[in-house]
Parts: structure tokens; C-alpha cells; sequence
């Protein structure tokens, strides 16, 4: 059985076999030694009794509450903001929190711009995604509900962003924020 088409220059086959190779090695440790999320506990079984205190405390444990280092004034009000600058704490996110004032939220970076998207897995609370490019609001995803089946819905425009604001469900629309509206966001000197 011959793997590679014959070719008046031997040396070209044996080439093309080597770069196939080479390309194959490279992609199985790109893929073994990449970042990935941090590993969670399983969710809960479904029919697992509704959140007690201690398991909201737990829950909450899991999740991440991040230094406030932005914050953006809309319709009069100061939104502090979180801000999540590693892959890991983009990953993480709003996962397991079980609640979020109305004048919080978190604040994801991405340079260079792209097109991203968000899921709501392991996410209990609705929540608000602002899509930002540039400081105009690109995109607004209303009151996201949390991910009850697999696989999870996933939510953000196809256009690229910079920043994506995530807040309480329902916070975009009490604030007048509208696609196309210019956004500032403030960070405070310490």
C-alpha cells in the first residue's frame, strides 16, 4: 500500500510525508498543552431539592467575585465593574454566583477584536451581555436565562467585539441602553 502519490522526485513525496507528519505532531501538542477552563465540580443531579443556605454558600464559594477596577456611567448611575482579564477568569465568569447588585457587573476584554460568544452554563442568575465595539453597544442579549439542557444555547452577534458587559437580567433595558448607544468605560486611578 503506498501512502503518498508517486512523483518524478522521490525526495518531494518523502517531503510531503514529513510536513504531513510534522503538522500532525505539532496539532496533538498544541491541543495537549493548551489552556483550557478550570476544572468544575458535576452539577447538582436534577432532582436535587432547591438551594438551601449552606449550598448558596457553597455555591457561591465556587464562583469568582473579582476586584472592581472599571466602572461606566449610564442614565445617571455608576456601574462598578469586575473586570476579567485572564482566560481563566473569562472562563469562569459569573459561573456559580447567586446574586449580582444592580449596580455591578463584569466587564471581558478582548484584543484583538472578534467575533465571541457566551453560554450560561453553570450560570444561575439571568444576565444582561452588552457586546461592545469600540465603545458602541453592537449587540444586546436581554435577560439570558441560566442553561437547564446540554448542549447550552450560546449568545453574541457575529460581528467583532472588544468588550462584552455582563449584568443583572433585565439592568440593560432599566437603563435605556439600545444598540448603537457609546459607552465609556472608566477606569479609576487607584
Amino acid at each position: 500500500m503506498r501512502l503518498f502519490r508517486q512523483t518524478k522526485f522521490p525526495c518531494l513525496s518523502w517531503r510531503r510525508g514529513t510536513l504531513a507528519g510534522g503538522i500532525l505532531v505539532l496539532g496533538i501538542l498544541i491541543v495537549g498543552c493548551s489552556t483550557s477552563a478550570p476544572a468544575l465540580p458535576p452539577p447538582e443531579s436534577d432532582s436535587a431539592p432547591s438551594l438551601s443556605a449552606s449550598t448558596d454558600q457553597k455555591t457561591m464559594s465556587l464562583g469568582q467575585v473579582l476586584p472592581i477596577a472599571a466602572q461606566v456611567k449610564v442614565a445617571d448611575q455608576v456601574i462598578q465593574l469586575e473586570v476579567a482579564r485572564t482566560v481563566e477568569q473569562q472562563s469562569l465568569g459569573l459561573m456559580y454566583r447567586t446574586e449580582l447588585e444592580a449596580n455591578r457587573g463584569m466587564l471581558f476584554l478582548f484584543a484583538p477584536p472578534r467575533p465571541v460568544s457566551f453560554w450560561m452554563k453553570n450560570v444561575v442568575l439571568n444576565l444582561d451581555m452588552v457586546f461592545l465595539r469600540n465603545g458602541h453597544v453592537v449587540a444586546i442579549a436581554d435577560s439570558v436565562p441560566p442553561c437547564k439542557t446540554e448542549p447550552c444555547p450560546v449568545y453574541g452577534p457575529s460581528a467583532s467585539i472588544d468588550q462584552v458587559i455582563e449584568l443583572r437580567g433585565g439592568r440593560a433595558k432599566e437603563l435605556g441602553i439600545q444598540v448603537g448607544d457609546r459607552i465609556t468605560i472608566q477606569y479609576p486611578k487607584k
